[in-house]
């Protein structure tokens, strides 16, 4: 996987555990914050940490903003502030702007004046949560940005059969891309493939598609 550069503003405990994670994926991670004390908590831990204010389109502009993958705008309570930063951030030609919000108004704030992705940690979660609880066979599930997501399932009764025969893609509009079963793994498994009870599944398909396959797996 080739290696990133992102840009995280603010070093708040959401913005500290996207910035830590994407460095120990072996991107290169750079964190601006106003507070002294969090940026020396975190500076041993990313590529670079900087004390400055996002909010000033000159510190963007000498940081490069427009030279990184993403710029994951963190901030937590001053809600200006994250208003300030994304603006900055977009007239200096970012190519891609993930703005956080609090709430629903503050989400549509932020898509209005240009963030290219807004995100509601808590309520993400919440709705992740929800979706899991709702379909007890789905292990875990990524969003990967594009409208698609990848699930793992645990194969249960419904699921269980020949691939051809349980026509995933026509009847669901998912692929499976991996089986995992007695440890071993089977990579794109042929149309003969017989899933069984238990059997750990990875399978990628449309957000839809996929609502679609755990309303069925919870009926």
């Amino acid at each position: 996987m080739k290696a990133k550069q992102f840009l995280v503003v603010g070093a708040g405990r959401f913005g500290a555990a996207v910035a830590t994670t994407l460095y120990e994926l072996k991107h290169e991670v750079v964190v601006i914050d106003e507070d002294e004390e969090a940026i020396e908590n975190i500076m041993d831990k990313v590529t670079h940490a900087l004390i400055a204010d996002a909010t000033d389109e000159a510190t963007l502009r000498k940081i490069g903003c427009s030279n990184f993958d993403a710029i994951i705008i963190a901030i937590g309570e001053n809600f200006e502030a994250n208003i300030l930063a994304t603006v900055a951030a977009k007239s200096l030609g970012a190519q891609h702007v993930i703005s956080k919000a609090k709430d629903l108004l503050s989400a549509r704030v932020l898509e209005r004046i240009g963030a290219d992705m807004v995100i509601r940690p808590e309520h993400d979660m919440g709705v992740r949560l929800a979706g899991q609880l709702s379909s007890p066979t789905v292990i875990d599930a990524l969003e990967m940005g594009d409208g698609h997501e990848v699930i793992e399932v645990e194969i249960s009764a419904k699921l269980c059969g020949r691939l051809a025969e349980l026509r995933l893609p026509n009847r669901f509009g998912v692929q499976v891309i991996t089986v995992s079963r007695n440890g071993e793994i089977t990579v794109s498994p042929h149309a003969d493939f017989v899933l069984q009870d238990g059997d750990m599944v990875l399978l990628v398909g449309h957000s839809e598609a996929i609502d679609k396959l755990r309303t069925y797996l919870a009926d």
